[in-house]
């Protein structure tokens, strides 16, 4: 009886299925079991109709072709360095910011002038390498490299300028910048740039930096950790100028800040010289009239 009554509910008159109760009788159990296979024989199809139906749509969706090319020279030695420099520093980085005000000021202000005397334009890198160059000098572990057990520690400053090329990223080296003014070294920062767009930088040309200056800000970076130059032991990380409301003197103002990084090997420099570093970076380049009269 209780077969019967769940085969007139589904409007059945019998199901093909040998019964298992007294004399071949199907019982309320077979009922329920052929159910149960019939609506997980249902739900197996539509998901299998399912499955089918987006993979079609994926399939479909686009390109999905591959290129594959050996990686050129210079890659692989930029590869093979970075992963050098990983593994045998101990790389921190710390951040500062500086107030972009009045370096802004005195290029706008003098960079016609600037151009008709020394043929060349004004930039921001020539204040920032000179900036780097003083607290080179005031701060001379981040000017030194480690070599075995030794400490070398430079008495000039040779700064590598990272420049993206077609090729990859090169850093050609500015050698003694301690004594060039701002019109040599934006003259040979864009000699230097030059060569990379031509490919014709050598390798006498990108060796013997003991600092880096690296500029993501030409690509609108906000900010990054650069990675160390080895064998070099510091890199200055540049970024974008960006308006944000500042406190000066009590109020707040619009003032174009940047945020600047330096990457240290812990192993040689301590927290505290690479702060003083950068605020002596910071420092110079909200005063520039400092860098001019090298005070």
């Amino acid at each position: 009886p209780a077969a019967k009554k769940i085969l007139a509910e589904k409007n059945l008159e019998t199901v093909d299925v040998q019964g298992s109760g007294k004399d071949g009788r199907i019982t309320k159990q077979d009922v329920l079991s052929v159910e149960g296979k019939k609506e997980q024989k249902l739900l197996t199809e539509n998901l299998t109709q399912e499955t089918f139906s987006i993979s079609s749509m994926s399939n479909g969706a686009g390109n999905r072709e591959k290129t594959v090319e050996k990686m050129s020279r210079i890659r692989k030695v930029i590869s093979k360095r970075l992963v050098e420099v990983k593994q045998t520093t101990a790389i921190l980085t710390t951040f500062n910011e500086v107030d972009m005000h009045e370096v802004m000021e005195v290029r706008k202000k003098y960079k016609e002038l600037f151009l008709k005397k020394h043929d060349v334009k004004l930039g921001f890198m020539s204040f920032f390498t000179k900036a780097c160059v003083s607290a080179l000098m005031k701060f001379p572990i981040i000017n030194s490299q480690i070599d075995g057990e030794n400490i070398i520690t430079h008495q000039y400053a040779d700064v590598g300028i990272a420049v993206a090329t077609p090729k990859g990223l090169i850093v050609p080296v500015l050698r003694n910048v301690e004594n060039l003014s701002i019109a040599e070294i934006e003259k040979q920062i864009l000699y230097f740039a030059q060569k990379g767009r031509e490919g014709t930088i050598g390798l006498d040309d990108i060796t013997g930096g003991t600092f880096t200056i690296t500029n993501g800000g030409t690509f609108g970076s906000m900010l990054s950790t650069p990675i160390l130059n080895h064998p070099q032991s510091a890199i200055l990380g540049m970024h974008n100028i960006v308006q944000r409301p500042m406190a000066i003197n009590g109020e707040v103002k619009i003032r174009p800040i940047m945020y600047l990084a330096l990457t240290y090997d812990h192993r040689l420099i301590d927290g505290a010289e690479a702060v003083q570093f950068l605020v002596h970076v910071k420092q110079q380049l909200e005063d520039p009239i400092r860098l001019l009269l090298e005070a």
